[in-house]
């Protein structure tokens, strides 16, 4: 096998995978998940990345990325990724652009191991063998019931200890319902085990200090998305008028957003997401950027892209571990990771990102 062949051809599928049940979270719903696979070939073996974003990712990935790619080295990353940047200069950078090259980076990063027979996490240099992870659901359209049920499989099954839950009810409108399920996440897991909440941007500025005020008798020490992530200067007003850590950065496509938002003052933890800010490469930059200014960095859904790259950073506090990903991944992939004992621990004997494509099991959700 010749390790530095060059690129031969490039991939994209998409699929939409319906939810297991109706889900909200404060400011928006939705019934499915879309998926865009991106593979990437070369000396005989083949890499896998992908994103969760539109459908519209894969003609990216076929099209203009796909010609930055073909005929050069599989090991050069750093170069192929600015080869896709420059050639995206008219579509814009951020949205579904940056959701595309995240899918391909990803994907070359899984090529290189396989051609190198190693873990990406071994490619890169380990600094944790196991990555902090935390449950993330509890959407606004879960019944008591149900909420209780996934409460108690994260804590009681998997034994992770610290758990996220959605507020911010139709756009802040529910005040008291948001209150009453915080006030039933924390009776059913006990008071040594964290509480976040997550708003998604759906309360206003002062209406989000007065929830805070309101949820401190439940120890609540994450409140992620108080108000919208755009609004930096109301995320910093909230950060310093609350107890909890106040955390954004989901939405970062470039390292202009991460940059702009630390240097506010805007957040305690800095999200960021491997299927948008441009793959592994740019999540690594976007992860020094956060070092620079002495911010932990919390990895953004996608558990099973996150857990390699994640455990390679000094400044990382914790991975989340969400529900839809989490269900997708173990039905799609093989080498999807467990997460018993609230920690993700990658697999080094299998190379590359450590995941197999079952194709026929993802035939039934593939788009023509």
């Amino acid at each position: 096998m010749n390790v530095d062949a060059p690129i031969d051809e490039v991939t994209a599928q998409v699929f939409e995978i319906p939810t297991d049940a109706p889900e909200a979270d404060g400011t928006l719903s939705w019934s499915s998940t879309t998926l865009v696979l991106a593979e990437v070939t070369a000396g005989g073996r083949r890499g896998i990345g992908y994103t969760y974003a539109g459908g519209a990712c894969g003609e990216l990935i076929t099209g203009p990325l796909a010609g930055t790619l073909t005929g050069h080295s599989a090991l050069d990353i750093t170069g192929r990724w600015q080869a896709m940047v420059r050639a995206m200069r008219n579509n814009g950078r951020p949205g579904l652009v940056s959701c595309a090259v995240s899918a391909v980076d990803t994907a070359l990063w899984d090529l290189k191991g396989k051609l190198l027979d190693l873990p990406v996490c071994r490619l890169l240099g380990m600094a944790h063998d196991a990555v902090p992870i935390y449950g993330s659901g509890g959407f606004t359209t879960y019944d008591e019931r149900t909420t209780r049920a996934q409460l108690e499989r994260w804590v009681g099954d998997w034994k992770i200890p610290r758990v996220k839950i959605k507020i911010g009810e139709s756009w802040g409108s529910d005040e008291r319902r948001d209150l009453d399920r915080i006030a039933l996440s924390r009776r059913v897991i006990g008071p040594d085990v964290e509480l976040y909440v997550d708003a998604n941007g759906g309360y206003r500025r002062k209406q989000a200090i007065r929830v805070a005020q309101a949820m401190a008798d439940h120890d609540v020490t994450w409140f992620e998305e108080p108000v919208p992530s755009d609004d930096l200067a109301g995320l910093r007003e909230v950060r310093d008028q609350v107890s909890p850590d106040v955390t954004a950065g989901e939405y970062g496509y470039d390292l202009a957003y991460f940059h702009r938002m630390l240097a506010a003052g805007a957040v305690d933890c800095l999200q960021i997401d491997v299927t948008r800010c441009g793959g592994i490469t740019d999540w690594l930059r976007a992860a020094a950027v956060a070092a620079a200014h002495n911010v932990d960095v919390s990895g953004h859904c996608a558990p099973n892209l996150h857990a390699q790259v994640a455990s390679v950073i000094p400044n990382l506090r914790h991975l989340e571990y969400f529900h839809d990903h989490h269900r997708i991944e173990h039905l799609l992939f093989d080498g999807a990771l467990a997460p018993d004992g609230g920690a993700l621990r990658p697999d080094q004997d299998r190379p590359g990102l450590g995941l197999e494509f079952r194709r026929a099991d993802a035939e039934p959700y593939r788009k023509a």
